[in-house]
């Protein structure tokens, strides 16, 4: 501990006395200074023993002295040292009576103790104390380290709890809470999360201090990891301030845990390669082979039905999607999905992998994400579990980007090609996974040429193929072969285009689509003939019937 008042009147060389301020002698003692300024507040930094022997001072002046007293108490100074049988055989009652008034500590300092002596102790006291804290703090080092290789982040963690009499928690790059120690100090943690988002805004490494009314404890929050993108952070937990020792503690922590996240992120690395590999293989129709090298990484994902999920962007329109979507009121975890995509340089695809990733670490699941393409042919594939955390915390990404277009995502050239599609394929097995991925991408297809974010498979199948027919080349196709039966009825001589629908949707039942067009059948049939002859095609054909049909819908969609 720091020199404090009462540890230098105990000194038993320096033989002090006391003469006011008794209830503050826990105070600690930054430094000793000899002035004998009538004001050395200026010269003050706080937490000062101040020496004085008065010999500027009228210290007889009772108002004098309150003043001077209060200026000290002001500036911070811990106590008053007054040198007895130099101006003054004793201190004057008027500074005596100050002192006690503003309850600072008054020693009396005998005529044969130098000044110089109690700087001494001072010094030597505090050299004593920062060497102590020093090798504590080395001897904390030593001990994360060791918990650090043979316990992992849980048992660094519980270590780093210990050394500061504390807690401790450790955040994922989402601010999702991995670990706690001790256990009960998850709720505390969980509670953070909105401060570790805040956190993640900055420039890494960043830093603040969590504490008030509404906090049982001061906290402090760290981001690690080198990138300017913190990849977790670090949350310490205690009742006061951290000393020297608990600071080195700490400081040695994030290290190792920093140390700790990059190595994960060169054996994520080469994980990617096996997913890769394995993900080829279930394509190639393979699923024996996949399963032989999956192993115990991913073999219980292929164990039960999973999803494959197709995701592509480029990489501007996200983080005009996060500028304005930001201003919508989407819910907690949506807006925090969509900050983390404008601090990845505006790249969706980059946050989505991690949300995926970070969800199925968060439940224990095997998740296989495979990057693919680079620039605008950018991409990437996910397996994952079926009615997992992955697949649920894709949908909340996606349904976040969703929520912030309909909130006015600006308009413009290339606003649509750039922003983030999804698609999920229904539920596969290792045999079908060929087919799943073709879904995914069907999926995707659709959701782009739609205007959405995110697009099941399954979806397609029960909704309708009439938005389908919106494409453009749809919609030329439909203008060019009905172009000639516009024509027609644009000179009056009858209503060809009319008469078509009502046939086609009565099912060539000609007394029912005559009822409908209010003519007499064998008008119809002559209608009909002249649908034939203008266009050059039998509606004998079901194919031209198809087709006819499906260009009126597209025509009249418009």
């Amino acid at each position: 501990m720091p020199p404090t008042l009462a540890s230098l009147v105990h000194h038993s060389a320096l033989k002090l006395t006391v003469r006011a301020g008794e209830d503050r002698l826990d105070v600690p003692v930054r430094w000793a200074h000899a002035s004998e300024l009538t004001d050395p507040v200026p010269y003050m930094e706080g937490g000062e023993l101040l020496l004085i022997t008065a010999l500027k001072l009228d210290a007889e002046n009772p108002e004098a002295m309150r003043r001077y007293v209060r200026r000290l108490v002001g500036a911070g100074v811990v106590g008053l040292g007054f040198a007895v049988g130099v101006n003054y055989e004793d201190i004057p009652e008027a500074l005596v009576d100050a002192a006690a008034e503003e309850d600072l500590p008054l020693l009396a300092v005998p005529r044969r103790t130098p000044f110089l002596a109690i700087s001494k102790a001072v010094s030597a006291a505090i050299a004593a104390d920062q060497y102590r804290a020093v090798t504590a703090g080395f001897a904390a080092q030593r001990e994360l380290t060791k918990q650090a290789l043979t316990g992992g982040p849980d048992g660094l963690l519980t270590a780093l709890a210990s050394q500061v009499n504390g807690w401790a928690a450790l955040y994922d790059a989402s601010g999702a809470v991995v670990a706690t120690a001790p256990e009960w100090a998850g709720r505390r943690a969980a509670r953070l999360t909105a401060d570790v988002e805040r956190l993640r805004e900055r420039p890494a490494p960043a830093s603040s201090v969590v504490g008030g009314p509404e906090h049982e404890d001061r906290v402090e929050l760290h981001t690690l990891g080198t990138g300017r993108r913190p990849r977790a952070a670090l949350a310490v937990g205690t009742a006061a301030a951290l000393g020297t020792a608990e600071r080195y503690a700490v400081h040695s922590a994030i290290a190792l845990l920093t140390l700790t996240t990059e190595r994960s992120r060169s054996l994520h690395a080469a994980e990617q390669r096996v997913g890769a590999a394995v993900l080829r293989m279930l394509l190639a129709g393979e699923p024996d082979h996949a399963r032989a090298v999956a192993g115990d990484l991913y073999g219980e994902l292929l164990d039960a039905p999973f999803r494959v999920i197709v995701a592509e962007a480029a990489s501007v329109s996200a983080a005009r999607v996060v500028d304005s979507g930001t201003r919508v009121a989407l819910p907690k975890t949506a807006a925090a999905l969509l900050v983390a995509a404008s601090e990845a340089n505006g790249d969706p695809l980059a946050v989505l992998t991690e949300v995926v990733e970070s969800a199925a670490a968060r439940a224990g699941e095997a998740v296989l994400v495979v990057p693919e393409g680079e620039g605008e042919a950018a991409r990437v594939v996910v397996l994952a579990a079926d009615g997992g955390a992955s697949v649920a915390a894709c949908a909340e990404y996606a349904a976040a980007l969703e929520a912030a277009r309909a909130g006015g995502a600006p308009e413009g050239p290339g606003a649509d090609e750039d922003e983030l599609v999804v698609g999920l394929s229904a539920p596969a097995g290792p045999i079908a996974a060929a087919a799943a991925y073709k879904q995914a991408e069907q999926a995707v297809s659709v959701a782009r040429r739609r205007g959405r974010v995110c697009v099941e498979h399954e979806q397609l199948a029960a909704g309708s193929v009439l938005p389908l027919l919106a494409d453009d080349a749809v919609k030329a196709f439909a203008d060019g072969l009905l172009r000639a039966l516009h024509e027609h009825d644009a000179t009056g001589r009858g209503d060809l285009v009319a008469s078509l629908r009502a046939w086609l949707s009565r099912h060539g039942q000609w007394d029912a689509a005559a009822a409908d067009l209010g003519v007499h059948r064998h008008t119809l049939r002559y209608r009909m003939r002249r649908v034939e002859e203008i266009l050059g095609r039998s509606l004998d054909d079901a194919d031209v019937r198809m087709e006819l049909w499906l260009a009126l819908k597209a025509t009249s969609a418009e």
